[in-house]
């Protein structure tokens, strides 16, 4: 699928912008009149006599040694002596055009400013090679003799080979000589956008996917029902929808321009809780409790049309988001947030002993509800995933745990160590409140993030607080921990404007790119990290 418009610019100015860099570092892409370059990268003799009698070409200068300085940081890298590859003017980038890496070429060689070719490659230029034993999403970046060469199993491992080319390019003209073996530690990376409580215009979202795509990370979560607002137009219940949305048809060029960019959208409908907006347009699903006060965001789950309107509204947009994931919600379900929810609640109650027997409470209920979506999610061809407070212990409804558990806090009412999910079998994605939560007005006494305090101190494993869950290797490893995402909460959307959000959690993503990539501690102190990101990582 083609580029939109606004993209194409962005692109063009990208390019532009890079091709100006390259100049002022004297690089090959330097356009000087009667300047020709040679296919191995260095300058020819200019082709007037009067020229080279005045003066012969100097010497293109070698890229620096060592492993390129990038983000994230690449895994491996041994250097051999030579002078690395530049994008010359003449350079080319190569790949079978009937093969499953055209596409990047394609996209690569626009960045670069450079033509997509068929093969065979010729000196000076950087050939994409599909060849499996890599690992998925990585590659081999070999520069050797003149020539640079991307090796991947699959096109997403091709595409990371092709931003590490990138990166390098900006800070340092080149590749230096070597060969270079990379691939991510965790296979989820990624950023939780909530535009349900603060609006985000496509295009803003669009500028988010480029600079997420330049740091590798594969995954935008999208919160856009909430009791703020509804963000994404329906056709199956119009009347719940709020006056600023995307339509379907910007939907659509946001999760195109994802799926170019190797960056999966997870939608999330929340429920039960956090439906505000939908009981705003029909009131007679909202949670009351015996005395009949009403509870903001929460439906009725002993309602079976409040069922019946989740799933509508996940069967309509189970087809505008192709990737596996659908997002359940399941947090904060006001009922179980009182003393003695079997008291306050008497009618949900009497549901959980009707469906699960005297024994049962009204978590059960909450649990039943939380399974029944998961199933809707499976029919639809989605993997489940709910946060970590839709889950309870000692209940008698049984729990799915092929649900993947979103881990947030410790905080709630009955909290559960994370250590708990991985013991029970279930696979935890890590959201952690403490490091990983940019909550706009920074209420209830959250604070920014702060791109240091994740890159010095924040990992994979830890889950909550600060402190590494205390589990076994063998599961807070990649497949059972498979990775985690910073998250933008919008609870008081007036704090900031888009264009601060996006200055706000520009170097804490950066810094959950590199812990959620490489796993060993980082080489490059914080202030060399803030110079290199940039310098090296594209602004969206």
């Amino acid at each position: 699928m083609g580029f939109t418009r606004t993209s194409a610019i962005r692109g063009t100015v990208a390019t532009a912008a890079l091709i100006t860099t390259l100049s002022l570092m004297g690089c090959p892409g330097d356009q000087h009149a009667g300047q020709q370059m040679r296919a191995d990268g260095r300058s020819a003799p200019a082709s007037s006599p009067s020229s080279a009698a005045a003066s012969p070409s100097p010497a293109v200068p070698a890229v620096p040694a060592g492993p390129p300085r990038v983000v994230p940081s690449v895994r491996s890298f041994a250097a051999h002596t030579g002078p690395g590859w530049r994008p010359a003017r003449t350079a080319r980038v190569v790949a079978d055009p009937g093969g499953p890496l055209a596409a990047e070429a394609r996209t690569l060689a626009g960045e670069l400013g450079l033509t997509a070719a068929a093969p065979p490659a010729r000196p000076g230029d950087l050939e994409l090679l599909d060849r499996q034993g890599q690992p998925t999403e990585g590659y081999e970046l070999s520069v050797r003799g003149g020539r640079a060469a991307i090796t991947a199993s699959d096109p997403a491992g091709a595409f990371y080979g092709g931003r590490t080319v990138l990166q390098a390019v900006r800070g340092a003209g080149g590749v230096p000589e070597g060969v270079l073996r990379d691939a991510p530690d965790r296979p989820q990376r990624g950023l939780n956008l909530d535009i349900a409580r603060k609006f985000f215009s496509a295009d803003w979202i669009e500028a988010r996917l480029h600079e997420m795509a330049d740091l590798k990370l594969n995954q935008l979560g999208l919160h856009f029902s909430d009791d703020q607002g509804f963000r994404i137009e329906s056709q199956s219940h119009p009347e719940i929808v709020s006056p600023q949305h995307l339509t379907k048809a910007e939907v659509r060029r946001i999760v195109s321009l994802a799926g170019e960019l190797h960056i999966t959208v997870v939608p999330e409908i929340d429920s039960p809780g956090h439906l505000g907006a939908v009981i705003n347009a029909h009131p007679d699903l909202q949670l009351k409790d015996a005395q009949g006060v009403a509870f903001r965001g929460a439906v009725d789950i002993s309602r079976p049309e409040a069922a019946r309107l989740v799933d509508d509204l996940m069967r309509e947009y189970a087809p505008l988001f192709p990737g596996p994931y659908w997002h359940l919600g399941g947090d904060e379900y006001r009922a179980l947030t009182v003393p003695d929810p079997e008291a306050s609640f008497p009618v949900l109650a009497a549901a959980a002993r009707r469906r699960y027997g005297p024994q049962a409470r009204v978590q059960d209920l909450a649990t039943g509800w939380l399974s029944d979506r998961a199933a809707v999610a499976r029919s639809l061809g989605k993997r489940p995933k709910a946060w970590n407070d839709g889950f309870f212990r000692d209940g008698v409804a049984p729990v799915d745990k092929g649900i993947e558990v979103e881990y947030w806090t410790g905080k709630e009412l009955g909290a559960r160590d994370p250590g708990e999910y991985l013991a029970g079998g279930q696979t935890v994605v890590n959201l952690n409140d403490e490091y990983l939560y940019y909550v706009l007005g920074e209420p209830n006494d959250f604070r920014y993030p702060t791109g240091e305090r994740i890159y010095r101190e924040w990992s994979p494993a830890v889950l909550r607080g600060d402190r590494a869950v205390a589990a076994a290797a063998s599961v807070t490893g990649p497949d059972r921990l498979p990775g985690g995402r910073l998250a933008v909460w919008c609870d008081r959307p007036d704090a900031q404007t888009p264009e601060q959000v996006a200055a706000g959690i520009r170097l804490p993503l950066a810094a959950v790119a590199q812990r959620l990539w490489d796993p060993r501690p980082p080489e490059l102190g914080w202030a060399d990290f803030t110079v290199l990101v940039g310098q090296v990582v594209r602004r969206g």
